[in-house]
C-alpha cells in the first residue's frame, strides 16, 4: 500500500490556519502561539529550501516538541467544571484539540518527506551491535595490482639504510 504524498505547503497551512483559531480566544498562554508559530516558521524554511534535509528535521523534530507542550497547555489551562462557556471558546479550545490531533499524522507525513529528501535518521543509543551486511568492508587479503607496495619509511628499495645522526 503506496503512502500518499501530502504536500509541505498544506501541512504548514492546516496547523497555521488551527493556531490561528485556537488563539482567538485569549485561554492559553503567549507560549503556545509562540511556539507553535515557531515551529510554522521552520515548516516555511522547509518550504523554501527544498533540497534542505535540516529544515525537514528541525521541522520534525518542531511538530513532535509542540505536541508534548500542547498536551502540558491543555492539561495546564482548559477550564475543568465550566459548564457556562461562550461559543467561540469552545470553538477556540476545538481547533487547538484538532490541532494535536492532526500532528502525529503531519509527523509521519513529515518524516516521509525527510527520507525522500534522502535524511536516514538511525536511533543509535551507543550500544554496540552486530551487523550483517557486509558489502561496506574491504577485504585486506587482495591487494591491487596497479600500485606499487608501500614503502612507509620513504626509503629505496635496494639500498641499504642510512645511518642516523642523533
Amino acid at each position: 500500500m503506496e503512502i500518499p504524498a501530502i504536500n509541505l505547503k498544506a501541512i504548514v497551512l492546516v496547523h497555521w490556519l488551527l493556531t490561528i483559531w485556537a488563539c482567538m480566544v485569549s485561554w492559553l498562554p503567549n507560549s503556545f502561539a509562540w511556539g507553535n508559530f515557531s515551529v510554522l516558521a521552520v515548516g516555511v524554511w522547509a518550504i523554501a529550501q527544498r533540497d534542505s534535509i535540516d529544515a525537514v528535521l528541525m521541522f520534525l523534530m518542531g511538530l513532535v516538541v509542540t505536541i508534548l507542550t500542547d498536551i502540558v497547555h491543555f492539561g495546564i489551562y482548559y477550564p475543568v467544571n465550566d459548564f457556562a462557556v461562550e461559543t467561540r471558546f469552545r470553538f477556540s479550545a476545538g481547533m487547538a484539540i484538532l490541532s494535536l490531533l492532526l500532528k502525529p499524522a503531519s509527523c509521519f507525513f513529515v518524516y516521509q518527506m525527510y527520507r525522500e529528501r534522502g535524511g536516514d535518521y538511525n536511533v543509535n543509543f551507543g550500544f554496540p551491535s552486530v551487523s550483517r551486511d557486509r558489502d561496506a568492508y574491504q577485504s585486506i587479503d587482495q591487494q591491487e595490482e596497479s600500485s606499487p607496495p608501500a614503502n612507509p619509511f620513504n626509503q629505496a628499495q635496494d639500498s641499504k639504510p642510512a645511518v642516523r645522526t642523533y
